[in-house]
């Protein structure tokens, strides 16, 4: 689907998770890799899966986070394979204790702006200067669904990272718009990589997060691939400052059933094709009262009483 023969594109946070698929999906369609995270044992084992499907790769860790790694991860990349084409910001952290925003700690919500947005900043700065003096480049931050507006995930640090970035994707975009640089954002959903399915699945949150989606699944990690690839080729050439949602219609709802709503059973003659949804919380007590539908409309009114 995508051709990155001849390009260099540079994956923060490549030793696991989306990064390290982002890392093959690039290698596959032809591209030169330039990864980095903290982890070299991890980033060096990516890196010569990549080599072996026949990227040139150039491997460099270091923390996002620390600007004099971040040059030096650049000037690495471009020393070994000569300019950067593309930037996939990928690398970032959240906080799973599930912490209430009046309880949050200030050192835990400023190392997650350190790492999601200040870090995010200063590779797109330092690889867009290089991509502006060439007149070419795309930048791809990977952001979330959690940038859009407020939920009860109770993740008070990465939502304020997130929707900084989203905000710092629309304003480099513009500026940088007339000098031949794009920049745009992949804002994944609910998404399971192989790592996560088995926790996802055992807890049982795979279902609960279902249950909140309009496609009714979590996302695959190729799925989000696909989107980031798409805005970082040129066949996405006259697209900038865009954040493009991949969350099987979660930020296009405005709140999601867990339970069938009535007016799945009133419609008898005409059900969903192929069927309505199957429910994860069982149907209450009051959902028998109007189950059969609205008086006079789906069935037809009491004839009054001549007697009465």
């Amino acid at each position: 689907m995508f051709d990155f023969s001849n390009k260099v594109v540079l994956i923060t946070g490549a030793s696991y998770g989306f990064g390290e698929q982002f890392a093959y999906g690039f290698a596959e369609a032809g591209a030169n890799l330039i990864l980095t995270a903290r982890s070299e044992a991890a980033l060096t084992q990516v890196g010569k899966a990549c080599e072996a499907k026949g990227a040139s790769v150039c491997v460099v860790a270091g923390d996002v986070s620390n600007e004099a790694d971040v040059n030096a991860v650049i000037q690495a990349g471009i020393q070994q394979l000569g300019k950067i084409d593309v930037l996939i910001n990928n690398a970032g952290i959240a906080d799973p204790r599930g912490v209430s925003a009046e309880q949050f700690d200030t050192e835990t919500f400023n190392r997650i702006i350190s790492v999601d947005l200040t870090g995010a900043f200063m590779y797109a700065r330092e690889c867009g200067r290089h991509m502006l003096e060439r007149g070419s480049g795309s930048i791809v931050n990977i952001c979330s669904i959690m940038a859009s507006g407020g939920n009860e995930n109770n993740v008070v640090g990465y939502a304020a990272a997130k929707g900084g970035l989203v905000n710092m994707t629309y304003q480099m975009g513009t500026e940088w718009a007339d000098r031949g640089v794009r920049v745009n954002a992949v804002s994944p959903g609910f998404v399971v990589t192989e790592m996560t399915r088995p926790m996802l699945e055992a807890m049982g949150m795979d279902k609960w997060i279902s249950s909140r989606t309009p496609m009714r699944r979590l996302g695959e990690v190729q799925e989000v691939t696909n989107a980031v690839m798409f805005l970082a080729s040129d066949l996405a050439s006259y697209i900038t400052g865009v954040d493009l949602l991949v969350d099987g219609g979660t930020n296009a709802s405005r709140g999601t059933f867990q339970m069938p709503p009535i007016h799945h059973e009133w419609n008898t003659d005409r059900p969903m094709v192929p069927t309505a949804y199957v429910p994860v919380q069982p149907r209450p007590d009051w959902y028998q009262a109007l189950e059969g539908g609205i008086p006079g409309i789906h069935y037809p009114l009491p004839e009054p009483d001549q007697n009465a």
